[in-house]
């Protein structure tokens, strides 16, 4: 958690007593948990803060010093040692290169410190539990649970919400949020035009049914598992994923319960009859980047391998970051290195070739599954997940080193969890997989939950939605967390009904608009008092562009498609002779999902636009705002081939009338319709695009085939462009 935060989500309450975890650990944690924290191989003076008890414990007595003596400040070295002018005593010390506690921390700590320095076990260790919400007043706002979470926190806080925003922002921001896609205009007049009391969840029902929704959803599970069309590395060569990418998009839209979602992905190949789907869906554990064969031993390949294995099942299920127990233990969560590879263990157990070559056909590794020429998903081979016999050993390894055996270790999990319970002799990846959705699982709910709800806000309750760690941040609502978690578990795990709950909210439906001083007091929305704007994702963008200009093919399914793009990226970075040859026809225009994907290039017209690279888990993107993305936007010859049809299309529907065609192309690509004000200022902006190109023949007929389609074009792609640029509201 950052000390900004921190330091926002405690002003107010100074009057009420010290909490740890919110306030106090934050601090331990990143000034002192490195040489004081769970690591012992690493600790400093025989001391660790991050638990109050043991021999080595912040109450421990040690020369007649107390670490800690809660309720007594002047007999507590910590105190002493963070306020002192001696440099040699000063913690932490100068050599650590961390800054010394600001004045406002020290406070934090000198009041805890007198409060009884209380311990607590870390808030996203414990089981949620449900915190009753206040009564709803007559006339308050916001009816069900979520919104009187929200309610409580905006009084504390002497905020009000805001007001529902109109129908049009409503339905634009409901429709990319569901589907990916902006709704039409006739979509945008019917519902504007509806009166009914319960036309919104009507139009919410109609948008979950949609296959869109699926496809939408699986893009964000794609950045997560790291779903790519290339083993990435060094030669980078294709691997076909299209089943198990299918499969994603069909469990989203069946709606299958998402701890069935994680089983099948986990070990979905040792349920005991495994379904053709079950097998594809344990695809996921071979999503990890592959070394060649002759490039890397065998043995390190195995490896890497594995613990991109274990580096998955960690940030997508866990939220922790287990890989840094790689090598030592890890330093600021109750994980050993020992425990990391009783993960490791659980994986290691692959029946197949740890390395790939130029020989696979369409990349496809063994083991694999044929596809019966009836099932759903049009591909004929899949790769799959299967254990060896007999199995292979895990041994922890010293410094992380894969060539440094350490002792051998059993499959297991962290000791700080809820026990593992086994249903053989031996634990098993089931066993693992019924472990992480249990209903005594304290992170595997939170963490998903929060992940949906960043989807749907910019920004998750918990901020670092791939940290719910030490490190991580303090939920900004964690009440609201808690009851989102369990009413997901207690709804068998129903994510249409979680999204459901979260698009019908009044918090949800909020206009975004504010004065400037409530951007600048609380400029991420943590505190929820308005509906939440930030920038698009690239296939957000780009399908806009598809979809506005007529040109988007609806086609699901499939392999992967290349869209054009600049020559000579592949050739800079393959070590092979692969050469980009990209699509033709409507293969070009189909959704971003099913764009090719290759690791160490991705497509660049994304890319821009913050999308990753799929070479590592990605909770959430970054979201930049830099020239070069509006050089692409403005410059990108497919995207400026779309905002030319679009222009023809809305002259097509228009025919000569002027005015009706602004007003056409307006609502087309802003969901609105434009203001006088507007109108007027495209009309102006049309005239000198007009007069530009009139004058220069030569440079119109670079454009399109006449002025008049140059100036409509221009003036097209300028207003995609300045939505695309614009945040979604």
């Amino acid at each position: 958690m950052t000390l900004a935060v921190v330091l926002i989500l405690a002003a107010g309450t100074n009057a009420a007593p010290i909490n740890f975890n919110r306030e106090v650990r934050p601090i331990l944690s990143d000034r002192c948990f490195h040489c004081h924290g769970p690591d012992k191989h690493e600790r400093k003076g025989k001391l660790r803060l991050d638990q109050a008890d043991g021999k080595e414990g912040a109450y421990r007595i040690r020369g007649g010093l107390h670490a800690i003596k809660p309720g007594d400040l002047e007999e507590s070295e910590l105190w002493y040692r963070i306020t002192t002018d001696d440099e040699d005593d000063l913690m932490p010390p100068v050599d650590a290169h961390k800054k010394p506690l600001a004045v406002v921390e020290k406070d934090i700590i000198k009041r805890w410190i007198e409060e009884g320095a209380k311990y607590d076990t870390f808030w996203a260790f414990k089981k949620p539990t449900i915190t009753p919400v206040s009564p709803k007043g007559k006339g308050e706002w916001g009816d069900g649970p979520l919104d009187r979470y929200i309610f409580d926190r905006l009084k504390a806080e002497s905020l009000l919400p805001s007001p529902e925003a109109d129908k049009r922002t409503l339905l634009r921001r409901l429709t990319f949020d569901l589907t990916g896609l902006p709704p039409t205009l006739d979509e945008l007049d019917e519902f504007e035009a509806d009166q009914s009391p319960d036309a919104y969840e009507q139009r919410v029902d109609v948008l979950l049914a949609r296959p869109q929704y699926g496809e939408h959803m699986a893009r964000y599970w794609a950045d997560l598992v790291r779903l790519a069309d290339t083993n990435g590395l060094h030669t980078d060569r294709p691997r076909d994923f299209t089943a198990y990418r299918d499969w994603v998009i069909r469990a989203f839209n069946a709606n299958q319960p998402f701890d069935q979602f994680v089983r099948d992905q986990v070990a979905g190949d040792l349920h005991e009859n495994p379904t053709v789907d079950q097998q594809i869906a344990s695809g996921f554990n071979r999503l990890h980047l592959i070394f060649e064969r002759g490039s890397v031993l065998p043995e390190e390949s195995l490896y890497r391998n594995v613990l991109g294995r274990v580096e998955v099942v960690g940030t997508a299920f866990l939220g922790l970051t287990v890989q840094c127990a790689q090598c030592h233990d890890h330093k600021y969560d109750p994980i050993s290195q020992r425990e990391f590879f009783q993960l490791y263990a659980f994986f290691n157990n692959f029946a197949g070739e740890p390395q790939t070559g130029p020989a696979e056909p369409n990349g496809i590794q063994e083991p694999s599954i044929a596809i019966p020429p009836e099932h759903p998903i049009p591909a004929s081979r899949a790769m799959v997940m299967r254990e060896r016999t007999p199995p292979r050993k895990a041994h922890l390894r010293i410094r992380g080193a894969y060539d440094q055996l350490g002792e051998e270790v059993p499959r297991g999990t962290p000791a700080f969890l809820p026990p593992l319970h086994v249903s053989g002799e031996v634990p098993s990846r089931m066993d693992l997989a019924n472990w992480l959705v249990s209903p005594e699982h304290p992170l595997t709910a939170r963490v998903t939950v929060n992940r949906f709800w960043q989807q749907f806000f910019g920004v998750g309750l918990v901020k670092t939605s791939e940290d719910f760690g030490a490190q991580g941040e303090w939920p900004s609502h964690p009440e609201l967390l808690d009851y989102l978690a369990i009413r997901f578990v207690e709804s068998g795990w129903d994510v249409k009904a979680l999204v459901r709950e979260i698009v019908l909210s009044a918090t949800y439906r909020q206009q975004s608009d504010a004065p400037p001083a409530a951007y600048q007091a609380d400029p991420e929305n943590r505190l929820l008092a308005r509906g939440s704007r930030y920038r698009m994702d690239a296939e957000m963008i780009r399908d806009q562009l598809l979809m506005v200009s007529g040109k988007l093919n609806p086609q699901m399914f499939g392999k992967s498609v290349k869209p054009p793009q600049p020559p000579g990226l592949w050739e800079s970075v393959t070590m092979t002779n692969e050469v980009f040859r990209p699509s033709s026809g409507p293969e070009i225009y189909r959704r971003s999902l099913y764009t090719y994907w290759k690791r160490v290039m991705p497509p660049p017209q994304m890319s821009i636009m913050n999308a990753p690279s799929r070479e590592f888990c990605v909770t959430r993107r970054e979201r930049t705002n830099t020239p070069l993305q509006a050089l692409v936007l403005m410059n990108e010859p497919e995207y400026f081939k779309l905002a030319r049809a679009c222009a023809e299309r809305t002259l097509l529907e228009a025919g000569d009338d002027r005015g009706k065609a602004l007003a056409l192309l307006h609502e087309r690509i802003t969901s609105h319709k434009p203001t006088a004000e507007e109108l007027a200022m495209l009309g102006e902006a049309l005239d000198g695009l007009l007069d530009h190109y009139e004058e220069r023949p030569a440079l119109s007929k670079e454009v399109a085939p006449d002025p008049n389609t140059a100036a409509w074009t221009l003036l097209a792609n300028s207003l995609l462009n300045l939505e695309s640029a614009k945040v979604r509201k």
